[in-house]
């Protein structure tokens, strides 16, 4: 089977929380809770979007939606991106979309002029961690917390761009 990479167009911001917000209720519990903090993701991406700064890749299966990643510029630290929302449909798992998105987005980083890539992500997700630590990020900082309905470690991974 073979994807397709292409950008963000009119629509995908919507599809994206809505998917985003029914995988990690089904596969995860989360709650309601985070389908807003999807929404004010996406809406952030849109209303301050730099296109030479930032960037989403959407891989396609047969013209249908498999997969996303985006990379951001972190407001608070000049010289850092955060990737954020990578997921994989459940039906496109272990084709290498994820490991391809996550290589696009240390790429774009890269050629963007970032000195690190940064990332946030909860310590249950195996998978998507172990794309993290195959793509050189290193975990600086976790904590428990409850959040989205129920209890978890949250992760910080940190990928120092002149390293590797």
């Amino acid at each position: 089977m073979s994807f397709t990479l292409r950008p963000h167009r009119i629509g995908d911001i919507g599809w994206i929380t809505h998917r985003q917000s029914i995988l990690y209720a089904t596969e995860y519990g989360f709650d309601a809770s985070f389908e807003v903090l999807i929404a004010r993701i996406m809406a952030d991406f849109v209303e301050s979007f730099e296109p030479e700064r930032e960037h989403c890749w959407i891989a396609e299966l047969d013209g249908a939606i498999a997969s996303q990643i985006f990379l951001v510029r972190n407001r608070e630290k000049p010289g850092v991106a955060k990737l954020r929302l990578l997921s994989v449909e459940h039906s496109a798992r272990g084709l290498g979309l994820g490991r391809t998105l996550v290589r696009e987005c240390i790429a774009f980083a890269r050629l963007a002029g970032y000195e690190k890539v940064e990332l946030w992500t909860q310590d249950f997700l195996l998978p998507a961690r172990k794309l993290y630590q195959d793509a050189g990020f290193t975990l600086v900082k976790f904590w428990p917390n409850h959040s989205f309905g129920r209890d978890m470690v949250s992760e910080i991974w940190e990928l120092d761009l002149h390293s590797c």
